[in-house]
């Protein structure tokens, strides 16, 4: 993949685990479970693009 993606890729990851840190700190369920849900699907990009991002099982499995 190109540097270019892989940026990308890192950014937007590290945007949706904010958004999910506030939605906790929030008590925004719903948001919670639409960011992490978030998460695991660009964990799973990643995966696919054979980019190698540090993630807990919980990031990976959706769980908020």
């Amino acid at each position: 993949m190109t540097a270019v993606f892989d940026e990308e890729l890192h950014e937007q990851l590290a945007r949706a685990r904010q958004a999910l840190r506030q939605a906790r700190a929030d008590g925004d369920d719903d948001g919670s479970q639409a960011y992490a849900g978030r998460v695991a699907a660009l964990l799973r990009i990643a995966t696919a693009h054979g980019i190698d991002v540090p993630h807990t099982a919980e990031e990976e499995q959706g769980e908020s």
